[in-house]
């Protein structure tokens, strides 16, 4: 059976990379997965472009493992040298656009729950689901389904980490400040600088340290990238703008983050979103724990991904490697396919067997 699964994973892979699937244009992969689980006896679902399903015999009763990955890709940048929606094999090499990022993860995770289907008596639920929109982080991917999910006790999302284990996995707060002053001729004394009262608080955003510190992924880290000010060389600005990278830890939530920084700068502070949440899963945790029987190593991930839009233990891990994403003539090994298959589905039997 996993041969097969490993074959028809490939064949998958291969007309996604066939079928432009950019952003907020995943109606046609869409089509294309549903249609595969569906020749395979799959009841699915769908909302807009995101498809699901759960296993034949689910169980309202048992606790539920969401396996998710995403069928979106960026567009192709101006160095590819090949058709990035050509899925040629070269030499194991798999070629084409989104074959890294992420679709080995995806069609590995759902040869995983084809594996897992038809099987009675097993101790969780599965629920698969195939989401759009995560390479803009918009509001119609898992976002959108997450509550029509039903109850989930803790995720594997699918992103290329070479079957690695990402076991947190930072959040992304963006702040927009706003400093304030009154605007008075240069050549005077009057008025009060905007730019003077920025630079103080760009200094505190600079320097300061968050008094927790995160085991995984050591401080907070906050970057100002983009300052402006002023309208001509003799008028003292009355404003100041400034923007701030925050990369946040699971040692704090977004909202944590958000207050301590108004507790110390003057400025105006708004955040653009608070959604992107730091995320993580006890590395005592029983996939966890049978990942590292495997022999896979545990990290901490800076990147985001969809995994920053659940609020349940996740686990990020799949086939690839994250170097590739986005790269000019992106490729995934297909023996990176195999090693997906089989590495979700040793991982997850002692778990969902109750061993």
């Amino acid at each position: 059976m996993i041969e097969k699964l490993i074959q028809e994973s490939t064949d998958l892979l291969r007309e996604l990379i066939r079928t432009p699937s950019f952003s907020k244009e995943e109606q046609q992969t869409g089509n294309k997965i549903e249609l595969f689980l569906q020749q395979h006896g799959v009841k699915t679902i769908r909302k807009l472009n995101n498809i699901w399903a759960y296993n034949k015999y689910y169980d309202a009763s048992k606790p539920t493992v969401l396996l998710n990955s995403h069928h979106d890709t960026v567009k192709p940048n101006s160095g590819y040298t090949r058709n990035p929606f050509a899925p040629d094999i070269v030499e194991d090499k798999l070629y084409g656009l989104g074959s890294n990022d992420a679709g080995g993860c995806l069609v590995s995770l759902i040869a995983t729950f084809l594996y897992f289907y038809p099987q009675e008596n097993l101790s969780y639920n599965f629920c698969l689901a195939a989401t759009a929109e995560e390479e803009i982080s918009g509001n119609d991917g898992l976002e959108l389904v997450i509550p029509d999910l039903g109850n989930l006790e803790f995720a594997i999302v699918g992103e290329p980490t070479e079957m690695h284990l990402a076991i947190a996995e930072k959040g992304l707060l963006v702040i927009d400040c706003i400093a304030h002053g009154k605007a008075g001729h240069a050549a005077r004394d009057e008025g009060e600088n905007a730019i003077y009262k920025a630079m103080v608080d760009m200094e505190w955003f600079r320097t300061y340290q968050f008094p927790k510190v995160s085991e995984v992924f050591g401080p907070v880290k906050m970057t100002v990238t983009i300052i402006n000010a002023g309208s001509q060389h003799n008028v003292v600005p009355a404003s100041c703008t400034f923007t701030v990278d925050v990369r946040v830890t699971d040692a704090y939530t977004n909202e944590e983050v958000v207050e301590l920084i108004k507790q110390h700068v003057s400025c105006e502070v708004k955040p653009r979103s608070v959604r992107l949440k730091p995320s993580k899963i006890d590395k005592d945790h029983p996939i966890v724990q049978s990942g590292i029987a495997l022999g896979r190593n545990t990290y901490g991930s800076p990147t985001t991904s969809d995994q920053a839009l659940l609020s349940i233990p996740s686990l990020k891990c799949g086939p690839g490697f994250s170097g590739r994403s986005h790269m000019a003539d992106e490729f995934l090994y297909v023996h990176e396919i195999k090693q997906g298959i089989e590495g979700y589905i040793n991982m997850l039997k002692p778990v969902v067997n109750g061993k």
